[in-house]
């Protein structure tokens, strides 16, 4: 039998597929982060099944185990607290492990506070990118607000309630007139999505709200080359003026811009 991967409610119990339940009720064991929290989505649906923990401290002694009960054809579900297991949650090794076993996997797929957040905003494009959690550390979080700042398109990022006002800021420094939305609680019964300028949110949020946060950030305004050009020349400009060599200043601005490195070196004379 295939190593089942499940998807699980983001909050809202109603929301599992009828497959994930017939899954779970044919599952000879289910793993799961929290056994309580999988317990309470069981119950609300009538299902008995035995469950053993498989979290972040414990998944590699229990790799070996798993995949040998896989051999010989077990059936095993694997869950996640909320979503789907291996995105940003427990789970993304067991199934490489079985991968890499060739061993069978099959994904069960469902909610997702992501695909879900994004719809909300109301900012959804053609591309965006998801970036996990934000990092905890201030420095950090100040390079990868610069990094973001220069990604065209929507971004997507968990977020912990103590450290939205922090990250927000961050974000805000890097990119103030960017659209975003702060949706909080999704699918839940005190379910918000508040729309604004990452500068309006920073100031909005500047006491940490509570419940489960999904951050996303709309595509930023397309900027005309010439005034790209010219945001080019002034970083180079005051990066000379500080006595940095040209060519260095140069190779800097391009690296970070995209800018052209030879036309920004003639320009700049």
């Amino acid at each position: 039998m295939p190593l089942a991967v499940c998807a699980t409610p983001i909050g809202n119990l109603d929301d599992v597929t009828l497959r994930v339940l017939d899954e779970l009720r044919a599952a000879e064991l289910v793993l799961c982060e929290d056994t309580r929290r999988t317990r309470i989505l069981l119950d609300r649906h009538g299902i008995e099944a035995r469950l053993a923990s498989y979290h972040r401290h414990n998944e590699a002694a229990r790799e070996h185990e798993v995949l040998g009960r896989l051999e010989r054809g077990e059936r095993i579900a694997l869950v996640s607290d909320a979503g789907l297991p291996g995105v940003n949650d427990p789970g993304a090794r067991l199934i490489a492990a079985a991968v890499r076993a060739a061993l069978p996997v099959t994904v069960l797929p469902g909610p997702s506070a992501v695909e879900t957040a994004l719809v909300a905003s109301g900012l959804v494009g053609e591309r965006y990118q998801f970036v996990g959690y934000l990092p905890r550390r201030g420095s950090e979080r100040e390079r990868l607000a610069r990094e973001l700042a220069r990604w065209p398109h929507a971004i997507v990022a968990f977020e912990s309630p103590p450290r939205l006002t922090a990250s927000l800021a961050a974000l805000s420094g890097a990119m103030p007139a960017r659209p975003a939305a702060v949706c909080r609680e999704l699918t839940k019964r005190f379910e918000e999505v508040v729309r604004g300028t990452l500068a309006e949110l920073a100031v909005r949020y500047r006491h940490p709200p509570k419940g489960e946060i999904t951050l996303v950030l709309g595509a930023a305004e397309p900027t005309r080359p010439d005034e790209a050009g010219a945001e080019a020349l002034a970083a180079v400009a005051e990066l000379v003026a500080a006595g940095v060599a040209r060519k260095h200043a140069v190779e800097l601005v391009a690296r970070l811009t995209g800018a052209s490195r030879n036309v920004l070196y003639t320009r700049s004379l």
